[in-house]
């Protein structure tokens, strides 16, 4: 959920005429993240049975809309990681809320046909298992995609995958430990996204007030790819 080593202009790079879509994403991201968590580790005087209003909110405007936007601006980048994980995360956060809006009729649609009765709801709950399932094993393939990049995106995706496993494991069984463990993951997960951010938004200054290390791995490959890109500058360093 972040960008290639020199995919965006910076203060150290040169400048691009089009701001760094990064931060955003990466915040939409955090946010929604923590909010959800929160209510999975049952801190804050809320729990998991609690109605997820907030985090429905959150998961269309901010996680949803403003991370697919950012994803959507890193394909103008020519990011293809970054386009692809803001635009996906987006759309997972937008999916995700749709489940719980009654207008979709997404639970709805298995009480109407199974009826109002606990089989429904165990089918109801195997068919959200094997969603996030499905986004685990994505979560698992944007990572190896991440061990080129920086050990902070690195490490972003590896408690993002940790969270995916334990929400699965959780609604398969279900196992409101797994849940609750989730939640805790989740929320060191949104402050390892918060600190990407972070640095991304630092770097994108001219003046940042400190640089936060983000341990950048491919450099040899930014710098084929600043060459290749060279045209989205305006002002060299």
């Amino acid at each position: 959920m972040a960008p290639s080593p020199s995919a965006h202009g910076s203060s150290g790079g040169g400048r691009s005429w089009l701001a760094n879509p990064a931060p955003l994403g990466l915040f939409g991201f955090a946010l929604t993240t923590f909010v959800i968590s929160s209510y999975n580790a049952g801190i804050f005087g809320v729990s998991a049975s609690d109605p997820i209003n907030v985090v429905v909110v959150l998961g269309i405007f901010y996680g949803g809309i403003a991370q697919a936007a950012a994803g959507i601006l890193e394909f103008i980048y020519g990011d293809t990681f970054a386009a692809t994980a803001f635009t996906s995360y987006g759309a997972f956060w937008l999916s995700y809320a749709a489940l719980s809006i009654p207008w979709f009729g997404v639970s709805e649609g298995y009480s109407s046909v199974l009826g109002d009765t606990p089989h429904a709801d165990y089918v109801y709950s195997r068919a959200i298992a094997i969603y996030l399932l499905a986004w685990t094993i994505f979560t698992f393939i944007m990572t190896l995609g991440s061990t080129r990049i920086s050990i902070a995106l690195c490490s972003l995706f590896c408690l993002v995958a940790i969270t995916f496993t334990l929400l699965t494991v959780g609604e398969f069984g279900p196992y409101l430990g797994a849940h609750r463990a989730a939640g805790f993951i989740g929320i060191i997960t949104a402050i390892v996204a918060w600190y990407n951010a972070l640095a991304e938004l630092f770097e994108s200054q001219e003046k940042p007030l400190l640089r936060l290390p983000l341990g950048k791995i491919s450099q040899g490959a930014a710098v084929d790819d600043e060459s290749r890109h060279s045209n989205r500058y305006v002002v060299s360093m």
